[in-house]
């Protein structure tokens, strides 16, 4: 696999994270058993991903940037789908994740 291939499926489990975390919040404790069964099966997606990616790519980079995607994606769709609080300091954490992000990728 080359280091392009590994990039994207690393970006692509990051989007998956992004969805576990937000299917669970609306499977509400895993009450709710289509979105219950849609946090599982996207977590096993990510993490057959992720895996793939670690074949190719150095784990403290992958595991950073796959974290710090799902955490900016998380936070966005908090806003975006539960109204969650939005401030000049969240979105200024937000961009400091996200410049981290290119800062990893390319070193």
């Amino acid at each position: 696999m080359s280091q392009s291939v590994a990039w994207l499926l690393l970006v692509l489990a990051g989007a998956l994270d992004v969805g576990w975390a937000i299917s669970m919040k609306y499977a509400e404790g895993y009450t709710r058993a289509g979105w219950s069964v849609a946090s599982l099966v996207l977590l096993a997606a990510f993490v057959f991903l992720l895996g793939r990616a670690l074949k190719v790519l150095e784990v403290g980079v992958a595991y950073s940037v796959w974290t710090g995607i799902g955490a900016a994606g998380t936070f966005l769709m908090g806003v975006v789908l539960f109204g969650e609080s939005l401030s000049a300091m969240k979105l200024a954490g937000i961009a400091l994740v996200l410049m981290g992000i290119v800062a990893l990728k390319l070193a």
